[in-house]
């Protein structure tokens, strides 16, 4: 069995399980922003008669999308959610200012390898790159399985390798990579599947850089995605998961692939994925020049602390153009302190740039980031959908922190 099949056959009390079977699995924590948090209280009190949860602890909220409600009917409604959590005794609420969902959950160490993980947010795969089953549910299954009974069924995934291999030339970063997969493979190209990322090249990059693989695998339609544990993963679940007795699991020798998908990263540039959506990826040498009025860094796949160093280390002593709105928003509240304590702040608030609390940044232009109908902005944010940040027609590129911030720089989509 592979790493998944591991945790889902105990999670369900099985000593094994295979792809096509469908089990109840115990879950060792839920997820959900402000948004689904609303939603799925809404769906506990008044769809199911409200009632007991059966482990409050299991819970967690992070108000990251409405960070600092603009309206009286936002802060209504993450008011209603304080309450639920009072009530209920969920005391994993983190309010506006702390983060993005799943950058706060992994601050704080509440995730351990080995563990079964679900969230109301397509992203949450996320934690596949530090030894956790994690995948999204529907705000029902969350409140009825999830909250009355810790539990939440699955169909065992098959799984696809994607083996990365070679050395990027300079200039290429992680980034540039994950958007290259989603393109090369196509989106939907997975659909409720699992996709397991490995070879040299992943093996050679930090947890963090590893993350971004697993958070991008909902645009293939994968159910889950994982790297297989190694010497770094459990070093950085010593450092960080609050759970200290943990058992990771790792495949077995003899795994067997759906498929396996090879890439030689050596022969790629810098990735740009293109309007109207994540999949729609191009080498920058095809869109440079593209006049741009906002950048962004920050977002569920921004605002890591080497982001914000690689936006320094470009912007230092220079200044963006007048025209250009640069927004910089750290992940959690322990990358904007880091970025203080190094100058990182101070570097790009010199630059021009306006520095935004840890949050989602403008993800869907809840709080801030919204565009007009002829205005196009580059973000490493996770998604460019049409009218995800303001009007149907504005144009959103996703590129790597590199290529936003000298782009930034230029007014206009270049490499860095």
């Amino acid at each position: 069995m592979n790493m998944i099949e591991k945790i889902l056959a105990r999670a369900s009390g099985r000593k094994e399980v295979a792809p096509g079977e469908v089990v109840i699995a115990n879950v060792d924590l839920m997820v959900m922003h402000d948004l689904s948090a609303n939603f799925v209280t809404r769906v506990f009190r008044e769809e199911l008669g409200g009632g007991s949860i059966l482990d409050p602890s299991r819970i967690a909220f992070v108000f990251d999308h409405n960070f600092s409600p603009a309206t009286e009917e936002a802060a209504r409604t993450l008011h209603k959610v304080r309450v639920f959590a009072a009530e209920h005794g969920i005391q994993n609420l983190f309010n506006g200012g702390h983060g993005s969902l799943h950058h706060v959950i992994i601050e704080n160490g509440l995730w351990a390898p080995g563990q079964v993980i679900i969230g109301c947010d397509s992203h949450t795969p996320i934690y596949g790159a530090l030894g956790v089953f994690a995948t999204g549910v529907g705000n029902n299954s969350m409140a009825a399985l999830g909250f009355q009974h810790g539990k939440a069924w699955f169909r065992v995934p098959a799984t696809i390798q994607v083996f990365l291999h070679g050395t990027t030339q300079d200039g290429v970063a992680p980034r540039d990579v994950a958007q290259y997969v989603v393109g090369h493979m196509g989106e939907d190209s997975a659909i409720y599947q699992a996709i397991e990322y490995g070879g040299a090249y992943i093996q050679s990059l930090s947890i963090e850089d590893r993350m971004l693989f697993p958070l991008m695998s909902i645009d293939l339609g994968a159910k889950a995605s994982f790297v297989n544990p190694d010497e770094k993963t459990t070093a950085y679940a010593r450092s960080f998961s609050n759970f200290k007795n943990f058992e990771m699991m790792t495949n077995d020798a003899n795994v067997k692939y759906e498929k396996v998908i090879d890439i030689d990263v050596s022969r790629l540039e810098p990735q740009v994925a293109c309007p109207p959506t994540v999949g729609n990826v191009k080498p920058i040498g095809e869109v440079a020049g593209i006049p741009i009025d906002m950048a962004e860094i920050g977002g569920s796949t921004g605002g890591r602390l080497d982001d914000l160093r690689v936006a320094a280390g470009i912007l230092k002593g220079k200044f963006v153009p007048p025209d250009v709105r640069l927004q910089v928003v750290p992940a959690n509240r322990t990358i904007y302190k880091a970025a203080l304590q190094e100058g990182l702040i101070e570097i790009l608030h010199d630059a021009g740039a306006v520095i935004f609390p840890p949050s989602a940044g403008s993800n869907q232009a809840v709080n801030m980031g919204a565009m007009s109908e002829e205005e196009v902005m580059i973000s490493n944010q996770a998604r460019n959908f049409p009218g995800r940040n303001g009007h149907p027609k504005a144009r959103h590129y996703l590129g790597s922190a590199r290529t936003v911030a000298a782009s930034a720089l230029a007014g206009a989509i270049t490499r860095g």
